[in-house]
């Protein structure tokens, strides 16, 4: 009777191996999919849009309207002014 229950303990371990295996096998190619899948809409997604009609490509373009310049720092307004890009808030 031992060796009847060590051949019914090996076959549930190599049944529960071949069912972990396959289960591991559709996770990974789920998981493959759905990565490839985010990499080409995540490419898409970050194409550039067209710069506005007036601004040359790369040129820093600063907020001028009355709201915002009420709430910058003397310091943001200076960087602005001399067409850089704001590095203090």
């Amino acid at each position: 009777m031992n060796g009847f229950r060590k051949s019914i303990a090996a076959a549930a371990i190599a049944g529960s191996m071949l069912v972990g295996g396959v289960a591991g096998a559709v996770l990974y190619g789920a998981t493959t999919i759905a990565a490839s899948a985010a990499t080409t809409a995540a490419t898409t997604a970050a194409t550039p849009t067209p710069p506005a009609a007036g601004a040359a490509p790369g040129k820093f373009v600063p907020n001028e309207t009355a709201a915002h310049e009420a709430t910058e720092s003397a310091a943001r307004e200076a960087q602005e002014n001399a067409g850089q890009v704001p590095t203090v808030p």
